[in-house]
């Protein structure tokens, strides 16, 4: 009988226990789903690094990293069907200067401090300023911004914007559509331009960032639920104080960040990770007060330049963007 009544009260302080979560000490975890831009890459480490490190897990967080729809992953933020997403700042101001439609979705964090998108060429294109496009074979998303983008800076060097030959098919492997009929292609040098340079290509490349100061606008951006955001405040801090230590890491340790990318990710070339993780650690946060800030004459300026081309519907300034949530 004694052994029954013990075994009867073990039994009952084991069951409040397991509904109480160990005694009401830990809680069961928020889950947020990140969408990402593209399939995973260094902009992307940090995320990473702090799934890894438990860096989530230790905020009562668990997180699903997923690839973007073909819609893309403003969309799928702005309906609710994730919580961050990452995309670029031209995105997001096309997305809310809609008058009609407009998606809820604030930028949160800018990944990388300064644009270091250009225009990359095999050197014996002999395409080392933007009037050098002239009469060359140029590869592009066709959008209305890089139309418009391109016919400035090709104009502002004393070029003929109709003289460039504008391909509308843009490749998913720029480096491979480099050694075809394609002269110039729009790319990321922290990963198309370290790939060429991996596959031993000799090629000129321009920093559009270095053209302009409204072209040295945030690419990519950590986004979220503007709604989701103002209903989950301490979440969200929770989730940005965990990321901003997983790309502090990276800052720190770039080759052991990358391996944990790799790890996640085996399906991408070892040498190319190693040698864009170790060009980002220097440029995460660059000349930032903070990983992730944004600063707002530069926000603005290139929403302005966008605005002023006809790109957005209305001028919308700075808005688009909140420091609030990052880590101090």
């Amino acid at each position: 009988m004694r052994t029954e009544i013990i075994f009867t009260l073990l039994f009952v302080i084991c069951y409040l226990l397991f509904v109480t979560g160990c005694g009401g000490r830990k809680k069961s975890a928020d889950h947020i789903r990140v969408v990402l831009d593209w399939t995973p890459n260094t902009n992307h480490t940090g995320l990473y690094v702090a799934r890894e490190k438990g860096w989530f897990a230790e905020e009562g967080l668990t997180v699903e990293i997923t690839q973007p729809p073909e819609e893309g992953a403003l969309i799928m933020v702005g309906s609710g069907n994730a919580e961050f997403g990452i995309d670029y700042q031209e995105g997001i101001g096309m997305a809310i200067a809609k008058e009609r439609d407009a998606l809820p979705v604030t930028a949160v964090a800018a990944i990388v401090s300064h644009n270091s998108s250009g225009i990359i060429s095999l050197a014996k294109h002999n395409i080392k300023t933007p009037r050098d496009l002239m009469g060359k074979r140029f590869e592009s998303w066709e959008t209305p911004l890089v139309i418009a983008l391109i016919k400035e800076i090709v104009e502002n060097d004393g070029g003929k914007f109709e003289d460039v030959i504008m391909v509308p098919n843009y490749s998913t492997d720029p480096i491979t559509a480099m050694q075809t009929d394609m002269d110039a292609i729009w790319v990321y040098y922290s990963w198309e331009g370290i790939a060429a340079a991996v596959y031993g290509l000799d090629f000129n490349y321009i920093y559009l960032g270095n053209l302009a100061p409204y072209f040295d606008f945030y690419s990519p951006i950590f986004v979220s639920n503007t709604d989701w955001l103002k209903k989950n405040p301490e979440t969200a801090k929770k989730f940005m104080r965990a990321l901003g230590k997983g790309y502090a890491f990276a800052i720190e340790n770039e080759a052991e960040a990358g391996e944990i990318l790799l790890k996640c990710a085996p399906e991408l070339d070892r040498e190319l990770v190693m040698r864009s993780q170790e060009y980002l650690a220097s440029r995460y946060k660059q000349d930032a007060p903070r990983w992730g800030e944004i600063d707002q004459e530069r926000w603005g300026a290139f929403f302005r330049w966008m605005y002023e081309r006809g790109l957005l519907e209305k001028d919308i300034g700075a808005d688009g963007f909140t420091n609030e949530f990052l880590p101090e």
